[in-house]
């Protein structure tokens, strides 16, 4: 009798969820001109399950980034515009009283779909935020005495505008926090502007490619099996202590040397060590690695760690910003 290697029935799904993500991620590319960054980070999110914070100015199709990703799944997209009136069961649903039975129904709010693009988050008061943190970080709502559990496949992506800030209140640092990422987006280069224009054009004198015709691409299942190849992946144990040895640099930045302990006010919390371990082992898969290397930290961790990690005032009068501290951080922990 022949035995058979369980491994082999592994590597063809991993593969063929892999190539599913590359043709997510060439279609993504050809709506989202001059973003590739954004574009790549927006699957790395949901292959580490998890939601994303995307800030930018306006124009830089933030929210067009979203819908794209939206249009690869199979799965239910809805989009919130954040505003000042917003009320708490806006998000997430209310009891309604039938008067035919004398009882109460639950009607679901727009949080209980798969893809939920949260449009302008800071503009939107603290106690509407704070009703995202259930959803968030438990996958679930409670209204009254029920707790209503939300989809498996449920994703929340946030833009917010870093220039306007009339009318806007700064995201609570516990809500921060559930936030796999925070992505800066930024302008398009000269080239990446010319096709933009010339895209804008196509798409305004023909509609010829009907979004609702185009099949999607990635289903369920195939994120499914991709987000167990992304933590099945390898990563070498020197490389689970060079996670760890970064997160707790920021929580004792004076070992670092005076610069960090001058302007690291609070470190990350273990949520970032998690973050950065999945991003870590989901940008190492989607480049068609089998492995995880340094490379792979190092290229997302200022995604991973710049809305964790609080400033001082000397900093801040210094005009340091997470960036440049995240990059005195990479220079003073030694790479195994």
């Amino acid at each position: 009798m022949e035995l058979t290697n369980p491994q082999q029935n592994i590597t063809p799904v991993s593969d063929t969820s892999r190539e599913a993500f590359q043709q997510a991620e060439k279609r993504m590319g050809a709506e989202i001109i001059g973003q590739k960054v954004l574009v790549e980070r927006l699957l790395i999110a949901l292959l580490a399950d998890g939601h994303l914070l995307v800030e930018g100015a306006p124009g830089l199709a933030k929210t067009r980034a979203v819908k794209a990703l939206a249009d690869c799944i199979e799965g239910d997209f809805q989009r919130l515009q954040f505003t000042p009136d917003l009320l708490p069961a806006d998000l997430t649903g209310t009891e309604i009283y039938q008067r035919s039975n004398d009882s109460f129904r639950f009607q679901p709010g727009p949080l209980f779909h798969n893809i939920v693009l949260a449009d302008e988050i800071n503009r939107a008061p603290a106690k509407v935020q704070s009703a995202l943190l259930e959803a968030m970080s438990e996958r679930q709502i409670s209204v009254g005495r029920k707790t209503h559990c939300l989809p498996d496949l449920f994703m929340v992506m946030a833009t917010q505008n870093p220039i306007e800030q009339e009318g806007t209140y700064p995201l609570p640092e516990a809500q921060l926090d559930r936030f796999l990422m925070h992505i800066n987006v930024d302008y398009p280069d000269y080239e990446s502007e010319k096709k933009i224009l010339e895209l804008a054009r196509r798409e305004a004198l023909s509609e010829l490619e009907e979004k609702a015709a185009r099949p999607a691409i990635l289903s369920p299942g195939t994120i499914a099996q991709a987000r167990l190849a992304v933590l099945d992946l390898h990563m070498a144990e020197p490389l689970k202590e060079y996670i760890v040895q970064l997160i707790l640099a920021t929580r004792d930045p004076q070992a670092c040397g005076e610069k960090m302990g001058r302007w690291i006010e609070y470190g990350a919390s273990p949520r970032a060590t998690i973050a950065l371990d999945r991003c870590a082992r989901a940008h190492a898969w989607l480049q068609g690695k089998d492995y995880v290397t340094p490379e792979n930290i190092q290229a997302i961790i200022h995604d991973v760690l710049r809305h964790r990690l609080i400033l001082t005032f000397e900093a801040e009068a210094e005009g340091i910003n997470s960036q440049e501290a995240i990059d005195e951080l990479l220079r003073h922990v030694p790479v195994p």
